[in-house]
């Protein structure tokens, strides 16, 4: 069956670092990209960062980038989100999630509705 395992959340205080991972089984690893979504108390879900673990193109929402890196390790079929100089903003339940790739490799990063497979959340709390 199909898994998507995310793990790594927890309590910081503002300016530490977290690293969250997503542990993928089930289906092709490389024939998919995987992004990271956050849902804040009382908002919509909306994306963080994507890659394509095809061929490691990235894409970063304003709101983290220059903060947020996400890699991929395609031999342990797993991808991570390291975040540096967290903010209170933040805190958030962070999801991972599969959108099988275009045969041309292309992808809509952050388009929800497109995603193939999600995995449960994580929580991140960042405190001031």
């Amino acid at each position: 069956d199909v898994q998507l395992q995310a793990s790594g959340g927890g309590l910081v205080q503002a300016g530490g670092s977290l690293r969250l991972s997503c542990a993928a089984s089930g289906f092709s690893f490389d024939d998919y990209a995987i992004g990271w979504f956050r849902q804040a108390p009382g908002k919509e879900r909306v994306g963080t960062s994507a890659i394509s673990t095809s061929d490691g193109s990235t894409y970063y929402a304003d709101s983290v980038k220059g903060r947020f890196t996400i890699s991929s390790d395609n031999a342990k079929n797993t991808v991570y989100l390291q975040m540096n100089s967290l903010k209170p903003e933040d805190t958030a339940v962070y999801y991972c999630a599969a959108q099988r790739l275009a045969t041309d490799g292309s992808y809509y990063y952050f388009a929800l509705d497109l995603y193939d497979y999600w995995g449960r959340g994580t929580q991140v709390t960042v405190s001031s």
